[in-house]
C-alpha cells in the first residue's frame, strides 16, 4: 500500500471523527450508580474515564456521581441535569463525558440542556482508537466502528434541504438531507466491510501457513496499559512503541520467540481490552481479536501494580469469552511487579496461584516465563522419524499438509521423513515411527 493511499485513508478517518474530537477541551466527568454498579464501581469507572479523557487529549476538570436508574430522556434526573448544566457553565466546560452508553435521544437532550458537547464512554474510546490507528486494517476497522456508532445519531433539518423537482413525477419533498447522509454512510459501511473481508482472507491464508509449519503461537492479551508491548519487546527485541497511556498501540504485531530448548514460537501482541469494551469495537476488531481465538496459548498480561487488577482480569476474560477464546489455554503473567506493593502482589498470587510474577521493565521473571511457555507449548506438536512405504504416498502428502517436514530422503523400503506433526493429528503416523 502506498503512502498516498495511507494519507487518503487518514484524511477520511480524520473527517469521520471531527464531531467526536475533544482535543484539549475542559471535560466534566459524570457517572451513574444503578443496578449492580456500586458507588465503589462508579468511582473506579470515573478514575479510568479520567485516564481515557487524558489519552484523548482533554483535561478532566471535575467528577460528579449520582445514584439512580437511568432516565429515558436525559439519562440523569431532571434536577441533576439542571445542576450539571449550572456546574458546566460555572467551570467553563467544553465537553461532558458520561461513563456509560447514551441513546441518541439522551445525548441530544443533554447537549441542549448543557449547551456543550456530550459524549459517552463509547464515543470517547472510539476517538482514542481513531487517533492511534496507523495500519490500513486498523484505520478501516476504526472507521467502520465510528460509522456504525454515528448512523443512528444522524439528524436532518427537515424538508428545507430536500431536493425539489420541477416536472411531472418530481414534485414533493424529494429526498431529505438526512436520507442522503444515511445512504452515504451505509454505502461507506458496505465498502469497508468488503475491504475488511478481503483482509480477513489474507489473514486466514497466513494462519493456515503457520499451522502447516507446525510452529506454535502465543497471543499476548490483557487490559490496556498492562505492559503487553513492553513484554513483547523484552522477549523478542520487537521495537514496538511503548507509552504509559491507554491504547498506545492498536495494530497486532507478530514476532519470532526463541524458547530455551531450541524450539521457536510466534508471539503476537493484540489490542488492549477495557471494561465494557464498546460493542462497535468488538465487532470491528473481531478479525484482530481472533488472533487470540486461533492461537495455541494465551499469555494473559496483568498490571499487578493496579489496585483494580482483579476487576481488569474479569473484564479481559469476559471479552475473551465474547469472541470465543475462553477455552484457549492460558498462562497468567503478573507484570509490573517492580511497581506493585508487596501486600497487593501477595493477594494476587494467593488468588491466582498459577500466575507468574514478572517485570518487563527490569527483566524479572523472564526466564521462568519462557520456561512456562515452552512447557505449555510442548504437547502441541511432536517430532517423529517416519519410514513411510511407497504405497502410502498419501501419508507423505498428509505430513506436508498438516506438519513441518524437517528432512526427506528415499530408501529401498520407503520414504524417510523427519517431521513435526500436531499431536492431535499424529495418530496415523505413530505406527510408522522409528
Amino acid at each position: 500500500m502506498t503512502d498516498a493511499h495511507l494519507q487518503r485513508g487518514r484524511r477520511r478517518l480524520t473527517a469521520t471523527v471531527t464531531d467526536l474530537e475533544v482535543a484539549r477541551q475542559r471535560a466534566l466527568l459524570v457517572g451513574l450508580a444503578f443496578g449492580p454498579r456500586t458507588v465503589a464501581d462508579v468511582e473506579a469507572g470515573l478514575e479510568e474515564l479520567a485516564l481515557l479523557t487524558e489519552t484523548a487529549g482533554s483535561e478532566p476538570v471535575d467528577r460528579v456521581m449520582q445514584q439512580r436508574d437511568p432516565d429515558s430522556a436525559t439519562y440523569f434526573g431532571k434536577g441533576k441535569t439542571s445542576e450539571l448544566a449550572t456546574l458546566a457553565k460555572a467551570l467553563d466546560i467544553d465537553v461532558v463525558v458520561v461513563d456509560g452508553s447514551l441513546t441518541p435521544v439522551q445525548q441530544r437532550n443533554l447537549q441542549q440542556a448543557f449547551g456543550c458537547d456530550v459524549v459517552d464512554r463509547t464515543a470517547l474510546i472510539l476517538d482514542i482508537f481513531a487517533q492511534h490507528a496507523h495500519s490500513r486494517e486498523g484505520m478501516a476497522q476504526v472507521e467502520l466502528a465510528l460509522l456504525r456508532y454515528r448512523l443512528p445519531r444522524l439528524r436532518g433539518k427537515g424538508t428545507e434541504l430536500s431536493r425539489l423537482g420541477g416536472g411531472i413525477g418530481t414534485r414533493g419533498p424529494g429526498e431529505t438531507q438526512l436520507e442522503t447522509d444515511r445512504r452515504r454512510v451505509m454505502g461507506r459501511i458496505s465498502t469497508l466491510e468488503r475491504q475488511l473481508k478481503l483482509m480477513q482472507t489474507g489473514r486466514d491464508t497466513r494462519s493456515k501457513a503457520r499451522r502447516r509449519s507446525g510452529i506454535p503461537t502465543v497471543a499476548l492479551v490483557g487490559y490496556t496499559n498492562a505492559g503487553k508491548s513492553s513484554l513483547l519487546n523484552r522477549l523478542t527485541d520487537a521495537g514496538v512503541l511503548v507509552e504509559d497511556q491507554l491504547f498506545s498501540t492498536l495494530d497486532a504485531t507478530t514476532r519470532r520467540l526463541d524458547l530455551p530448548g531450541g524450539r521457536a514460537a510466534l508471539i503476537s501482541d493484540t489490542v488492549g481490552f477495557v471494561r465494557d469494551l464498546p460493542h462497535e469495537l468488538v465487532e470491528a476488531f473481531r478479525t484482530t481479536l481472533e488472533e487470540a481465538v486461533e492461537t495455541d496459548l494465551v499469555a494473559h498480561v496483568v498490571d499487578a501494580s493496579n489496585p483494580h487488577a482483579e476487576a481488569q482480569i474479569t473484564a479481559v476474560r469476559a471479552t475473551l469469552a465474547d469472541i470465543g477464546a475462553a477455552a484457549v489455554p492460558e498462562v497468567m503473567v503478573l507484570n509490573k511487579s517492580d511497581r506493585a506493593s508487596p501486600g497487593h502482589l501477595a493477594r494476587l498470587t494467593g488468588r491466582y496461584s498459577d500466575a507468574l510474577v514478572a517485570s518487563a521493565a527490569t527483566g524479572e521473571g523472564m526466564t521462568a516465563l519462557l520456561a512456562a511457555l515452552e512447557e505449555r507449548l510442548a504437547p502441541i506438536t511432536v517430532e517423529l522419524d517416519l519410514l513411510i512405504p511407497y504405497e502410502r504416498g498419501d501419508l507423505v502428502a498428509e505430513a506436508h499438509r498438516i506438519g513441518e517436514v524437517l528432512s526427506e530422503s528415499h530408501e529401498e523400503s520407503g520414504t524417510r521423513i523427519t517431521a513435526r506433526i500436531p499431536t492431535a493429528e499424529a495418530g496415523p503416523f505413530r505406527s510408522l515411527s522409528g
